[in-house]
């Protein structure tokens, strides 16, 4: 399990981050504190992995801590979540290695997919010990080299590019095998009307195939990956 420590002023805003992780499979909160100070203290009696980290907040700030953990040279992990939207904090926070940045106010897709995209680098780095740079590319940085001159076009209103990487991320995992909207919808933590546009989409360009199966009840669509066209939603990632 990843241990994860909140560190957020305001308790309202510490509950609905409670809330959130608490539907997240495979975290456990170790803690909530309200201030810097007692995030250091925290810090120096338990083991932690990874932290959801506030910026404004009394007395010193949620970079300020996140210098001291790469001061000491703590093996922590964090998630910027926060109303701080300049750029300078940002840049700042980044060159301080924050594995994410999400800023107030955000969807819960969006919180879902940056602790889903932290467990699978985590489960990663604790499997393997030496990587090459396709390894590199494809799982960590999910970067894809495209060819010179290559368009990256705008998705249909509605649709996200980072929600469509998280959907196709979930669809990969289930190559080979028939899903449902729901079957995503569970993984994703998406609801099951965004799934469902997600994944007619998908179909329209090909990367799906779609069939309807009746029983008791509601129709069921049921789809399957057609791994070959997977290149054709390169351009909008």
């Amino acid at each position: 399990m990843i241990k994860v420590l909140i560190v957020e002023d305001d308790p309202m805003v510490a509950e609905f981050n409670k809330r959130y992780l608490k539907e997240m499979k495979g975290f456990s909160l170790s803690g909530i504190v309200h201030n810097v100070k007692d995030a250091r203290e925290f810090l120096n009696k338990e083991e932690v992995n990874l932290i959801l980290l506030d910026v404004y907040m009394p007395g010193a700030n949620g970079l300020e801590l996140l210098h001291f953990i790469r001061e000491q040279k703590m093996e922590v992990d964090v998630i910027l979540i926060t109303a701080a939207a300049d750029t300078e904090k940002i840049q700042k926070a980044l060159r301080l290695g924050a594995v994410d940045y999400l800023i107030k106010p955000f969807e819960f897709e969006r919180f879902n997919q940056a602790l889903a995209q932290y467990k699978d680098k985590y489960a990663l780095f604790e499997k393997r010990e030496v990587f090459n740079q396709e390894d590199l590319d494809d799982r960590i940085f999910h970067s894809e080299q495209r060819p010179s001159g290559e368009l990256i076009i705008d998705l249909p209103k509605g649709l996200t590019s980072s929600t469509l990487q998280n959907v196709i991320h979930v669809i990969k995992s289930k190559e080979g095998s028939l899903f449902s909207t729901d079957d995503i919808a569970e993984s994703t933590y998406i609801s099951r009307v965004s799934v469902r546009k997600y994944l007619k989409y998908l179909t329209h360009l090909g990367v799906l195939e779609e069939s309807l199966t009746y029983g008791i009840g509601r129709p069921v669509y049921f789809y399957t990956l057609k791994k070959d066209k997977l290149s054709q939603v390169n351009m909008y990632l």
